[in-house]
């Protein structure tokens, strides 16, 4: 019931291995999309969060007030990284040392953690990015390792038939063609999407380097024991 000519008809009547590849390719190209779409939703619903919190927790008239704000929303990274560097506050606040030791600590080591709150997160965003760089980079090869193989299935076939006709030539070579343009197809949207989506994870990055300076700032600011304190806790 299915045509002999077409884009369909080629796919079934080509060779095995570039059967297998365009398969290959298919998988390629649907696991690219699911993440495309799940990343434009997830960065497009962290920056918004990523935005509020950090205007909040600006606004805010005092250190526990602005983490108090930011908290609200428990999925956003900006929580988590306050979280943690909150948590490591308060450790180095209960902690035995004298406060001139702890003193110089303070920022030193809030620092440390806030870079590692915010390296955390963007390594959490950022996965399954590399998967998007190697289908742009590889489906066009992939494609043209289909190319050949089709053609040198096609040169062998026109050795067994003794004719080098045109109708004899043109089928073969066209199936093998196909594998190219699907490769192309499979990894021009993956660049672009690469591409964009490291644009998005930029501004989240900015925005949590952002609040990383304006917590160890307020820290400085309102704690009494932190270096360069301008009032009494």
């Amino acid at each position: 019931m299915l045509p002999e000519g077409g884009f369909l008809g080629m796919i079934l009547g080509a060779t095995l291995g570039v059967q297998i590849v365009l398969v290959f390719l298919a998988l390629m190209s649907m696991w690219s999309w699911t993440i495309i779409v799940h990343k434009l939703i997830v960065y497009r619903r962290v920056k918004g969060q990523v935005a509020r919190g950090y205007e909040a927790f600006s606004d805010a008239e005092d250190l526990a007030l602005g983490l108090q704000s930011v908290g609200r929303e428990e999925d956003s990274p900006l929580a988590r990284v306050g979280l943690l560097a909150m948590q490591s506050f308060r450790k180095l606040e209960l902690a035995d040392v004298a406060p001139d030791r702890k003193r110089m600590l303070a920022s030193d080591t809030l620092r440390r953690v806030l870079r590692r709150g915010v390296s955390a997160e963007m390594k959490h965003l950022s996965s399954s990015l590399s998967f998007l760089a190697t289908c742009a980079n590889a489906a066009p090869f992939i494609g043209l390792f289909g190319t050949v193989w089709g053609i040198m299935h096609a040169f062998h076939s026109i050795g067994l038939s003794q004719s080098a006709a045109l109708a004899t030539v043109a089928p073969g070579i066209s199936e093998a063609l196909v594998t190219t343009a699907i490769g192309l197809v499979v990894a021009i949207p993956a660049t672009i999407a690469y591409n964009f989506l490291l644009s998005e994870l930029g501004e989240v990055e900015t925005e949590l380097v952002n609040f990383a300076g304006a917590f160890l700032n307020r820290v400085e600011r309102e704690v009494s024991w932190a270096p360069n304190s301008s009032r009494d806790q």
